[in-house]
């Protein structure tokens, strides 16, 4: 499919994004990664609101009801709290102030 060149005005921040995609990605040009982001919103409908949630979860097929779903997440649930919780403290920044001397 033939391109045809047009003008297209950009906030400073996404023009930037855009350079980075470009690069990141090995495109030629910007408008390269453009066309793409375009092609992709257009084919995939990606640019809009999600309209459905059809095909973005699994059923058990063994479970189709999801009679046992609630049992299922509250094992995930307690599985997540007995794993241990590795927590580091940064060092502190204590500096001693000066004394006043109160005469």
């Amino acid at each position: 499919m033939p391109k045809k060149a047009i003008s297209v005005t950009l906030q400073a921040e996404n023009l930037t994004w855009l350079k980075g995609r470009a690069q990141a990605a090995g495109a030629r040009s910007v408008s390269d990664v453009l066309d793409r982001l375009v092609t992709e919103a257009r084919t995939r409908g990606a640019g809009g609101m999600i309209r459905s949630v059809v095909g973005t979860i699994d059923i058990d097929p063994s479970d189709p009801l999801l009679d046992t779903a609630d049992e299922y997440i509250q094992g995930l649930f307690a599985e997540s709290l007995s794993r241990p919780l590795l927590v580091k403290e940064g060092k502190g920044s204590y500096k001693p102030g000066k004394r006043k001397h109160h005469g």
